[in-house]
């Protein structure tokens, strides 16, 4: 199974690049499924049964191509489509479109995937509404686009059916369109406002300048990476204060980039330009070079009621001052003060000062010794941070240094903290991005499956157009039918001759009311039966070789007096004609006899 799926992909792809190379349709951005489901659609109406057997049916059949094409290119659209989309875009989106627009400008706006015109002549009639005729005439572009040259060329004659207008108001109907051979045309003075061209979305440049880009259930049909191209080339075509108007599915969620949504709603969009997309992506920082003032007083060097630890230690190594937060932590007592520093159980304890004393003094400048463990006389586990500096002298000489305990505790735990719940918090983050990218993954795939339903309903929409035009047709078949019939009928009453025809293998086709009235059987019960095994007054065994050798042509026609009975059980004389039934060709494809009494005139 997977290698039949896989063939078929193969020859899908084939077929695709042979009506690149061959015609110059390119199909690549367009999703595989709905190609796949539209060409078997044309597959089946000529009876191919693989893509690869029907590449070879185009290289034999080239007026195959536009049939396909016509397929491919769904061409489903009508007027006012979404008529409540329409009622916003004329009381929500032109009012803003017109007050913004520069007055001595053209106001310029795009149908891209115009189909066969009923968007841009719906566009025309709404803008002719909102600023009058004549100002639609002398200020007004309007750009209808498509694939399909076929469907162009409809939408450049604007000559619609009733039926196509019917979900036009009466009113505008009377005031947009006159009588024509075909149906109802657009006002010539206003179409010329209307500019038709063939544009490919991928692969053609987008028209520039626009005001208003319309573009309604077409994205739909592309793949993710063509949506992205194409509405790049929308950004780019789009002034700063355009609209961009889409169908019901889609929804421009992953392109926040381009556009951002004026009501989500009705599938209105407006530009994202570059600014606002790097201002959307930037991120507001502090200054790193602000900084909060200092308070002189906070910076009391080795003040008695400082709650920092701190011990003044002079240039002969002794300890000269340590204030009172120092004594209490480190067991410093006054019979210590003028004694050597070495001698303290500080100096090494709980980190060797002394070579950091040694570095001060010869790098003159302040060391700091980070996340120094140490226990405290009761027994709790602290984190301290020492900064020893030199204390100079108006000669540059050391004259001593200052030793300077600052317990961090609370901030190193603060710190871990901190730490911890920063890990927590990425964790969580990762957590909330797998899950936002699986959010976004299911959204894509309930659009994606969105935009199929929608391609869906319009194929069936497409089909159920054509079974309609189909229906009617059989209808009108059916009622000139019915009147050849009556007709048909009528004649044969008519003659005042009994009438059967017969098939080439002389089953009966047609038993007329005067072979009713003399056999006595009704048309119902000898339709398709057999002649020869009728039991009836005529005698038809006596007429076998005849109508055998009027079958095979080898007798013209016949005629015969034979002895019948009619249904009354009387006899009587009867005349038999036998006749061959040709068809122009000239070729016998059955056979009449015409029975009548034989009367004695």
């Amino acid at each position: 199974m997977e290698g039949q799926i896989d063939t078929k992909a193969h020859e899908l792809q084939e077929l695709l690049d042979y009506l690149k190379g061959s015609r110059g349709f390119d199909f690549s951005g367009y999703k595989k499924a709905t190609l796949s489901r539209r060409i078997e659609k044309r597959m089946a109406s000529v009876a191919v049964p693989s893509f690869g057997d029907y590449q070879d049916y185009l290289e034999v059949n080239p007026r195959e191509f536009t049939e396909l094409f016509n397929t491919i290119l769904i061409n489903v659209t009508s007027f006012f489509r979404d008529p409540p989309a329409w009622d916003f875009l004329a009381e929500g989106v032109i009012p803003r479109l017109l007050r913004d627009h520069a007055a001595d400008k053209p106001l310029r706006v795009w149908s891209a995937g115009c189909a066969s015109g009923e968007e841009p002549y719906t566009i025309a009639m709404t803008l002719a509404e909102a600023i009058g005729d004549e100002a639609l005439k002398a200020q007004v572009k309007i750009y209808a686009s498509d694939l399909d040259d076929a469907a162009l060329a409809t939408a450049r004659q604007g000559v619609y059916s009733n039926d196509a207008l019917k979900t036009v108001p009466e009113a505008l109907v009377d005031k947009y369109f006159e009588p024509n051979t075909g149906g109802l045309g657009f006002r010539p003075d206003l179409r010329r406002s209307i500019i038709f061209g063939r544009n490919d979305l991928i692969a053609d440049a987008p028209i520039s300048r626009i005001d208003l880009l319309v573009c309604r259930n077409v994205l739909m049909y592309f793949t993710p990476e063509a949506q992205a191209r194409i509405l790049e080339r929308f950004n780019f075509a789009l002034k700063p204060t355009g609209f961009l108007f889409l169908g019901k599915p889609e929804m421009l969620i992953a392109h926040g980039e381009l556009f951002s949504p004026d009501s989500l709603t009705w599938r209105v969009f407006r530009k994202v330009h570059g600014g606002n997309r790097r201002e959307a992506l930037a991120f507001v920082a502090p200054d790193a070079e602000e900084r909060f003032p200092r308070d002189g007083g906070v910076r009391v060097a080795a003040g008695a009621l400082s709650p920092v630890a701190q011990i003044v230690v002079d240039h002969r190594g002794l300890l000269v001052e340590a204030n009172r937060r120092a004594r209490d932590a480190f067991g410093i007592s006054e019979s210590d003060i003028g004694r050597p520093f070495q001698d303290s159980p500080v100096s090494y304890r709980p980190a060797d000062v002394r070579s950091a004393i040694d570095r001060a003094y010869e790098q003159k400048r302040p060391i700091r010794l980070e996340s120094v463990r140490w226990v405290d006389p009761a027994g709790h586990d602290r984190i301290l941070e020492i900064e020893v500096a030199p204390v100079m002298g108006t000669d540059s000489e050391p004259l001593g240094a200052s030793l300077a305990f600052v317990d961090v505790t609370a901030l190193a735990r603060l710190a871990e903290d901190y730490q911890r719940a920063r890990r927590e918090l990425e964790n969580a983050y990762e957590e909330l991005q797998s899950t936002n990218e699986e959010l976004e993954t299911t959204n894509e795939e309930l659009q994606s499956t969105n935009e199929e339903l929608e391609t869906m309903n319009e194929e069936l929409q497409s089909t159920n157009d054509e079974l309609e035009t189909m229906n009617s047709e059989v209808n009108t078949r059916a009622v000139a039918l019915d009147r050849l019939n009556l007709f048909f009928e009528g004649i044969l009453s008519s003659l005042g001759v009994g009438v059967i025809v017969l098939d080439r293998i002389q089953r009966i086709q047609v038993w007329n009311a005067t072979s009713e009235e003399l056999w006595g059987l009704r048309p119902d019960e000898v339709d398709g039966r057999d002649l020869r095994d009728l039991d009836i007054g005529l005698p038809v065994r006596e007429l076998e070789d005849a109508v055998a050798r009027t079958l095979d042509g080898s007798a013209g026609p016949t005629e015969q007096h034979i002895e019948a009975v009619n249904r009354r059980g009387q006899a009587f004389g009867c005349l038999v004609r036998i006749m061959a039934l040709r068809t122009r060709a000239g070729d016998i494809y059955g056979s009449m006899i015409l029975t009548s009494p034989i009367t004695n005139e």
